[in-house]
């Protein structure tokens, strides 16, 4: 049975260390001077989604340059659920009764949309992707969203400003 993942530090701390666990003295913190940039290979969809959100979390001292790949992953896991998505819903405007829903083998059988079952794939990898960088409402619903001072000695040694 595999374990929960362990969560950044920096999310701990943002969320208020709500477990009391020790915090590690020398865990190592990428430093995020530049706003990681969008490798030349996302697709369009996954660019659009980096464009609108990677700002954001950098901002927000989550994301750095290390993280460019991991992030590019969720970018192109929206991407895949989007593509999907519109796959089901160009089928639906081809066959009013069923929506896009179901698909007719040459049997002529009734199977469920292929396409449905990769858009639930690329969502369901999407949302485990998201909530790695705090960009789901239950990964959120857990920080406190507090700002941390100059005086404060973890935003300090976690470069948390």
């Amino acid at each position: 049975m595999r374990t929960k993942p362990r969560k950044p530090t920096k999310l701990r701390l943002i969320e208020g260390n709500r477990g009391h666990r020790p915090i590690p003295p020398d865990e190592p913190q990428p430093i995020c001077t530049d706003e990681p940039q969008p490798p030349p290979w996302l697709s369009p969809y996954a660019l659009e989604e980096w464009i609108r959100v990677a700002p954001e979390i950098f901002a927000m001292g989550i994301l750095a340059r290390i993280d460019e790949i991991a992030f590019a992953g969720y970018c192109e896991c929206v991407s895949r659920w989007r593509m999907a998505e519109e796959v089901v819903r160009a089928m639906a405007k081809a066959d009013p009764v069923s929506q896009g829903l179901l698909a007719r083998m040459p049997s002529g059988a009734l199977i469920q949309n292929p396409a449905i079952g990769a858009a639930n794939k690329a969502r369901r990898d999407m949302i485990a992707a998201a909530g790695q960088f705090g960009l789901t409402a239950a990964s959120r619903a857990q920080l406190e969203g507090k700002q941390r001072d100059d005086g404060d000695p973890l935003a300090t040694k976690y470069n948390l400003r």
